[in-house]
């Protein structure tokens, strides 16, 4: 397919943009301890430029005049911060860039190996940012691939966000009614309401977000297939920058990519897992299994907060529900130390006050409601 004509202040613009690429990458090569890393910089860097050169062609082609290249302020900044704090914390602004210059190389119709090649170095800037927080040393494969496939943890926490939120939000509102000096029957109808309303809400948004990511992954599954089966030479040089950025030598890591590669089926697999970070059999998981989760947690948390009102009333009945509220606060304080490092009782003080600083907002605006409201 031809490529769409683009105006002349386009294509120069694409020249720059390409320039300054090339000169960060550069400087991150210099500046780069790990000379695997810094090889990995470098390719990047001369990749830059043969795009530079792409659009300095078609300038010329078009009869205007290749600019002088002059970095601009933002590059300037971009560079002292890689030479003052080490190339790691300007990593996430590059990403932002290659993805910008995917899209709109893709949006003006640029030859598709350009856009391909812009985006393959998205990914190997997140896989660098991403292992910069833990070391990027370590050569070993199994090393490599267990580096991000540790999602207890994150289970774990999503299990711990949807307890609190339950215990939080209707704690909260059970004390707004309690404030305004409603009867026992009322309060325990409404955080009994209160409880179905929110886990409800979170089953279906945890429904839709899980649904609407497997719908996301399949799609990019799809581009992924095809663009193995049109440049696989492509696809093994990304795969290959990636593995070079986790530690592995580059000619180990261009065997090892050739060699997946050479399967299409294994290829797509393992694409999907390294580029999208997704198991193409699960997609993300089940969206019901997901939603079920979130009722069942939100619920539980919930509960506490309601539970001594089927059994006391009057003002016990708000003392036994903030006892049991803090018993609950505590405990799910203690159960994040686990991937916080905290100590138990500053995690747990911590959860306790937060909850009961809401909860006492919420009963003291009740509270005025039910005095307004009576008087």
């Amino acid at each position: 397919m031809p490529t769409p004509s683009l105006s002349l202040p386009t294509l120069i613009e694409n020249y720059l943009d390409e320039r300054n690429s090339a000169l960060i990458y550069q400087t991150l090569a210099e500046r780069e301890s790990d000379e695997r890393l810094g090889e990995v910089f470098r390719r990047m860097a001369e990749t830059e430029l043969r795009h530079a050169e792409t659009w300095a062609e078609r300038i010329r082609a078009a009869g205007g005049q290749v600019p002088e290249f002059h970095p601009p302020l933002r590059t300037r900044i971009l560079l002292w911060l890689a030479r003052r704090f080490g190339p790691s914390l300007v990593l996430p602004s590059l990403q932002a860039m290659e993805r910008s210059g995917a899209s709109g190389y893709a949006q003006q119709g640029a030859p598709a190996a350009m856009s391909r090649q812009e985006q393959g170095h998205a990914l190997v800037l997140g896989q660098l940012a991403r292992l910069a927080r833990g070391g990027l040393s370590g050569s070993a494969l199994a090393q490599l691939e267990g580096r991000h496939r540790a999602t207890g943890g994150n289970a774990l926490r999503a299990a711990v966000l949807g307890a609190n939120d339950g215990l939080v939000s209707n704690l909260s509102l059970v004390m707004g009614v309690a404030g305004a000096a409603l009867d026992n029957r009322t309060v325990l109808i409404t955080g009994l309401a209160g409880l179905l309303a929110g886990a409800i809400s979170m089953a279906l948004g945890e429904w839709l977000s899980v649904q609407s990511a497997r719908e996301l992954y399949g799609h990019q599954i799809k581009i992924e297939a095809g663009e193995i089966e049109q440049a696989p030479e492509e696809e093994a040089e990304e795969l290959a920058l990636i593995y070079e950025a986790r530690g592995l030598p580059p000619d180990q890591a261009q065997t090892l990519a050739a060699q997946i590669l050479a399967d299409p089926q294994n290829a797509l697999d393992t694409l999907a897992r390294e580029e999208l970070g997704v198991d193409p059999e699960e997609l993300g998981g089940s969206a019901w299994e997901a939603a079920l989760t979130s009722f069942v947690l939100f619920a539980l948390g919930a509960i506490f907060p309601v539970l001594p009102f089927a059994f006391f009333s009057g003002f016990s009945a708000v003392i036994a529900s903030i006892l049991f509220s803090i018993l609950a606060l505590f405990g799910l304080g203690a159960v994040i130390t686990l991937f916080t490092g905290r100590s138990v009782l500053y995690s747990g003080l911590r959860m306790v006050i937060f909850g009961l600083l809401a909860a006492a907002v919420t009963f003291g605006i009740g509270r005025l409601i039910g005095v307004g409201i009576a008087g």
